[in-house]
């Protein structure tokens, strides 16, 4: 762990925190995060607005509105990032284990060689 004076440390304490809710749930963010706009949001997914758009009014990605805009705090973002990454990993363990607990490889197809 690092060592980080008093002074830093009041410091981080003491920054004001902002909530936004995502599909009813608060989730605590710093103030003064930086704010993304829908297409430096888009550049960092690398998806279309519309996919952004959709995302975000079903609640999935945390996202807040500024008149008809929408922007995103870039924390929220990367941990909604990294929560789907661990959760799409736990699937692929899940499926490669399998229901009764072995291995699942899969299977080859094999070639017919050349049709007649």
């Amino acid at each position: 762990m690092q060592a980080t004076s008093l002074g830093t440390a009041i410091a981080r304490l003491t920054k004001p925190h902002l909530q936004i809710h995502v599909k009813g749930r608060a989730v605590n963010t710093m103030a003064n995060d930086p704010i993304l706009t829908l297409k430096e949001v888009c550049d960092l997914l690398k998806v279309h607005p519309s996919t952004v758009y959709k995302l975000t009014r079903e609640g999935k990605i945390p996202g807040f509105r500024i008149g008809s805009e929408w922007r995103f705090h870039k924390e929220a973002i990367v941990r909604w990032m990294d929560q789907r990454s661990r959760e799409a990993q736990q699937v692929r363990r899940a499926i490669e284990i399998g229901a009764n607990g072995t291995t699942r490889h899969r299977k080859r197809m094999r070639s017919r060689g050349p049709k007649g």
